[in-house]
């Protein structure tokens, strides 16, 4: 078949440029998810690309970002130039914020950039500064009256005295921040949504914190006292090296969390709560659920028992992990009197059952009387266990040590036909 002369069917219809066609909430989508660097590199991709990044809700600036292979650049140089871009290219709300510097020591344009994030509806901001070099907050932080989470490392918080608190703040968390006492009891009150509090620092004085929605509290710090009340709805609790020259009546101290499921202690806090510890709390802690005890000492007398106290008086326990670790007091006498009053404290369980008890971590067993005792009575008192996994301690814990632990754990009874044992000899 002859073609008409004069037509041209050689030409081809050039598609389109797919991503310059991408509708905007696509191209929106896409962004991101992306890294901060890779988002401002996609503007090199068409004019439509070119300020999505500047739209951006979510944004992280860490030290990853500003670093560059370009050795006559400095850090510092870097920093300034993106803050610039930032603050003058950026448009529409930024939600959340995260600026992690790690060891820039100048820090420019800062509070620029905290009273930008203040006029722009800020609702999630994480800052976190170099060790040695405390970031005093401006005023302009404490006007972000949306912000609902809030994470704020190595700074200065000086208030003015007509701040109030935010009262939409959900979630706090400050570590090796300078706060006072006082002021730190008034932002957790003037904070009536509060549910998750993370404190990391050294507070010397009384604090104490008032929280009707708290579900989770993490203290890490050295504190003389610390109080909680009006927190019907705590679910999760960790207290770690809470200063041993304080003390505090257990079951006082506990009945106030009816919620409890996850309670974390070190030897620091047991301690602080052994200042007197009964065989079983008047008022049980009923929704417990996990019990993680670290760097315990079996062989000291008021951490034992409060260990005894606190399984005795969860009777809804379904996981237990306990750190051990060797005081090496290297008396004999004063071991084979401890291990005598841990026998008797063990033969108080006889009227306990752990009936719902499924999971046991034991890490640093050498060997030592009260340590036995407790795999001995964990084994005999929980018909539902599943595991019991038992890691050995570290030092001159010798293999034959090993195996005469492992020989005496097989003849111990279980209450439980399918629990497995694990011991890691080697």
């Amino acid at each position: 078949m002859m073609h008409k002369k004069g037509k041209n069917h050689s030409c081809r219809i050039v598609p389109p440029d797919i991503l310059s066609y991408l509708p905007e909430n696509v191209i929106d989508a896409i962004v991101i998810h992306l890294p901060l660097r890779d988002a401002v590199r996609t503007s090199i991709l068409s004019k439509k690309w070119r300020y999505t990044w500047c739209r951006l809700q979510k944004l992280t600036l860490d030290q990853a970002f500003w670093k560059t292979t370009n050795n006559l650049i400095s850090p510092t140089i870097r920093f300034t130039d993106i803050m610039y871009h930032l603050l003058t290219l950026h448009v529409g709300p930024l939600t959340k914020f995260t600026l992690s510097i790690g060891d820039l020591r100048n820090c420019p344009k800062i509070d620029n950039l905290i009273c930008f994030l203040s006029r722009n509806g800020i609702q999630h901001l994480v800052l976190q500064f170099p060790k040695d070099n405390l970031y005093k907050l401006p005023s302009s932080f404490f006007t972000c009256f949306q912000i609902r989470h809030l994470s704020l490392h190595k700074c200065l918080i000086n208030p003015p005295p007509a701040f109030k608190g935010f009262d939409k703040l959900v979630a706090l968390e400050l570590c090796e921040v300078t706060i006072s006492s006082k002021f730190l009891v008034s932002l957790i009150s003037y904070s009536p949504l509060l549910e998750q509090l993370v404190l990391q620092s050294s507070i010397s004085d009384h604090i104490q914190i008032k929280a009707p929605k708290l579900i989770s509290f993490d203290f890490t710090g050295s504190l003389k006292l610390i109080s909680l009340m009006d927190v019907p709805l705590l679910a999760k609790l960790s207290l770690v090296d809470i200063d041993e020259g304080g003390s505090c009546d257990i079951a006082k101290f506990l009945e106030s969390f009816p919620a409890l499921e996850h309670l974390h202690l070190n030897c620091y806090s047991v301690q602080f709560l052994a200042g007197k510890v009964p065989k079983q709390l008047l008022s049980p802690l009923n929704c417990l659920k996990r019990l993680y005890l670290s760097d315990i000492c079996l062989d000291a007398v008021d951490e034992a028992s409060c260990v005894l106290c606190l399984i005795r008086s969860s009777p809804y326990l379904q996981d237990i992990e306990i750190q051990l670790y060797d005081s090496d007091s290297g008396d004999d006498d004063v071991m084979e009197e401890l291990a005598a009053l841990e026998s008797r404290e063990v033969e108080s369980f006889s009227d306990v059952t752990l009936n719902h008890l499924r999971a046991v971590k034991l890490t640093g067993i050498i060997g030592l009387v009260p340590e036995m005792e407790l795999i001995q009575l964990l084994l005999a008192k929980s018909p539902m266990l599943i595991r019991m996994l038992i890691e050995p301690g570290v030092g001159d814990n010798s293999p034959e040590t090993r195996l005469k632990v492992l020989a005496e754990i097989t003849k111990f009874r279980r209450a439980s036909s399918k629990a497995e044992v694990v011991y890691k000899v080697a």
